[in-house]
């Protein structure tokens, strides 16, 4: 079997394949697009981090590929998508680099409070800038850590050992498990007005790009200090130049860009920046083990068939997976859903299998609804295999029932979630051997592809609700491709399911929302 790495891999990864009985490896880094596209057919499998876009392009010509393993979390270059459809396994390495991560990030903060940057360059250049170079202490200050996945406790910890005084705000996290871990829970205004650091540490998804932008700084103290070792565009790149400028912020250490590599940036034009290009994951030690761990991965799977750290298919026999695969899809979009309909953080989570299953183990589906509920929270660093064990970490409460039968359909799964500010339930089923589709959100009956990027809007059921909503898209040119009405069952509202050509822009979806017959208008993407 051969496999094929493509971007630069430890050397200690290279030689784990070239002492494997049976596999054949070639390191070919720095291919352009159509020279992957032209090489990949002949592969069974393929490694990479960053640099190498795994595009559904290059997937059509991958006809012998079974897995992609990604050294390192992230895996924004994947089509993971495109890869489920065709039956490729896309693996990655989710705890080789988060104390690196961590450690990045207060040495960056450290680096910042103390001038080391500048007190170096100016001192290389034959100055003694000493009174000029005054910093701070970080003993008693505030840091405010938003996101408290592995990456941000970490963090929080080792600020804990320098005797700082740490807050912790996570939509996604109770406050008792935040207190449990010794810190304090606070809203992301509290964090704002209070904090004298403030360290991002959160996936970068729609709701949490340009997460600290012009109004956020607006909030913060005079003098704040600004850590991003993340990912690029948390951090709205403009405003932050702005309010370094006004002062309102003292200093800003970053590891990631809104582009990389970023190029002429203002950012670097000001002097209380310091910045360093995506070093985060870059120690000797990270790129050992993210290098062990996916050649390990990967030569389990093409030996043995053993599945690690999949984030699209959980480690079960090949004749199981084949008949609950349809249903692990469904299982993961509906945890999707639902996690995006829930307001604050989810308490307890109750799964109900109803209908014919025919003996088959619904466990894998289980893991799929919780894999799928996370995934709007932490994004890359959930899988099949650490959604259970992620849950339990959040102080998610995870039920599931069985009843034999179901009125309407051969199976239905149902699930539901509890928070702090009520209850939320999608209901979803198969149509024919491998259709999911969605038949039920908090009791309005409706049917929809559970996939890509859609609208729902709930709304008064009176006459021209759904004039007006036609009316305005057109107005701005939108095409509506797919509706679908559902009511509520035994009331008086409507929920209408939107898909377009085009998304919708935000200042599209504020409008939908002023329209006197609606009651909200949420943008989901599965």
């Amino acid at each position: 079997m051969k496999v094929l790495v493509s971007d630069v891999l430890g050397d200690v990864g290279i030689k784990m394949f070239q002492e494997e009985a049976g596999i054949e490896v070639d390191v070919n880094t720095g291919l352009v697009p159509d020279e992957l596209k032209g090489i990949i057919g002949k592969y069974d499998a393929l490694v990479i981090r960053s640099a190498t876009k795994v595009t559904e392009d290059i997937l059509d010509a991958a006809r012998n590929l079974k897995v992609v393993g990604r050294a390192g979390i992230g895996l924004d270059n994947v089509d993971i998508p495109a890869a489920t459809k065709r039956g490729i396994v896309v693996m990655n390495t989710p705890t080789g680099n988060v104390v690196t991560t961590a450690e990045h990030t207060i040495a960056m903060m450290m680096a910042l409070t103390r001038n080391i940057p500048w007190g170096t360059s100016s001192l290389k250049a034959g100055r003694w800038d000493k009174k000029k170079l005054q910093g701070r202490e970080v003993f008693k200050k505030i840091l405010g850590v938003i996101g408290m996945g592995k990456i941000g406790s970490i963090v929080a910890d080792r600020a804990r050992g320098l005797k700082m005084q740490v807050m912790v705000h996570d939509p996604f996290v109770t406050p008792e498990q935040i207190e449990k871990a010794g810190f304090e829970a606070v809203s992301l205004e509290q964090l704002f007005k209070r904090a004298d650091y403030i360290s991002v540490h959160v996936p970068k998804l729609k709701d949490t790009v340009g997460l600290l932008n012009k109004a956020a700084f607006d909030q913060m103290k005079d003098g704040v200090m600004i850590i991003n070792c993340a990912r690029g565009g948390i951090v709205d790149e403009a405003d932050l130049n702005d309010a370094l400028t006004s002062g309102k912020v003292a200093g800003a250490a970053l590891d990631v860009f809104e582009h990389e590599p970023p190029g002429a940036c203002p950012l670097f034009e000001i002097d209380r920046v310091i910045c360093t290009p995506h070093l985060g994951a870059s120690t000797l030690e990270a790129q050992t083990n993210v290098a062990l761990q996916v050649a390990e991965q990967i030569i389990a799977y093409l030996k043995d068939g053993t599945i690690i750290n999949a984030v699209n298919v959980p480690a079960v026999s090949g004749d199981l997976l084949e008949k609950i695969g349809p249903l692990l899809t469904l299982g993961d979009r509906m945890g999707c859903l639902l996690a995006q309909l829930s307001k604050g953080p989810v308490k307890e989570v109750v799964i109900e299998f109803a209908g014919d299953f025919q003996s088959l183990d619904l466990s894998p589906v289980k893991t799929a609804v919780i894999k799928g509920l996370l995934t709007p929270m932490v994004k890359d660093t959930v899988n099949f295999v650490n959604a259970e064990v992620m849950a339990r970490e959040r102080g998610i409460k995870v039920t599931e029932t069985t009843i034999g039968e179901t009125e309407e359909y051969l199976n239905l799964i149902t699930v539901s979630t509890v928070t702090e500010e009520g209850t939320g339930k999608v209901a979803g089923t198969i149509f024919g051997r491998k259709d999911p589709r969605v038949v039920n959100i908090n009791n309005f009956r409706l049917e929809l592809h559970p996939h890509d990027r859609f609208v729902l809007i709930h709304n008064h059921d009176k006459p021209g609700a759904i004039g007006s909503i036609g009316t305005l898209l057109a107005d701005y040119r939108i095409n509506i491709s797919r509706m679908r009405v559902g009511q509520e069952e035994g009331g008086d509202k409507t929920m209408i399911f939107i898909r377009t050509d085009t998304e919708i822009p935000e200042e599209v979806l504020e409008k939908l929302r002023e329209l006197p017959l609606n009651i909200t208008v949420t943008a989901f993407e599965l």
